[in-house]
């Protein structure tokens, strides 16, 4: 290994608390000069970018637990769902929750991306079906079993 990446090795090691080296286990030659030139471009494509720093793991830092949207919603939904059993009406509760996810859930023809097909070929302009659909002539083909036309 040069002393360039064994550096930055024992700098992301210091920064995570970790002063046990991992067991590598034995490349040849021409396999493990690979990865160490490439992990060496992006460190400095990364560095020379200007105002991007390189993180260790190269990853960027994520949100908190507690500060995810989803969690907090999960969270906020089970304890309605708990003061709502209190008053026995937790049943309606988690019924129209339900309903309500589901019309949530469910999206436009105006969300929709420009070229994005719809499942069902009726919704589609000129009726286009989209990759993998079952036709009406395939499944009478495969019934008669008739080979396909262009095969």
């Amino acid at each position: 290994m040069s002393a360039a990446v064994e550096r930055r090795l024992a700098q992301f090691r210091a920064a995570r608390g970790s002063v046990a080296p991992s067991p590598r286990p034995s490349e040849p030659p021409g396999k493990a000069a690979v990865p160490e030139a490439t992990e060496g471009q992006r460190a400095a494509a990364v560095g020379a970018g200007g105002g991007a720093e390189a993180h260790p793991g190269g990853a960027a830092a994520a949100a908190p637990v507690w500060a995810r949207p989803l969690l907090l919603k999960v969270l906020l939904w089970a304890v309605l769902l708990a003061l709502f059993a209190e008053l026995e009406l937790g049943l309606p509760y988690f019924v129209l929750s339900g309903l309500y996810w589901m019309y949530a859930g469910t999206r436009g023809p105006a969300e929709r991306r420009r070229g994005e097909l719809s499942a069902y070929s009726v919704f589609n302009p000129g009726c286009t079906a989209i990759a993998g659909t079952l036709t009406a002539e395939q499944l009478e083909r495969e019934l008669h079993y008739r080979p396909a036309a262009g095969r």
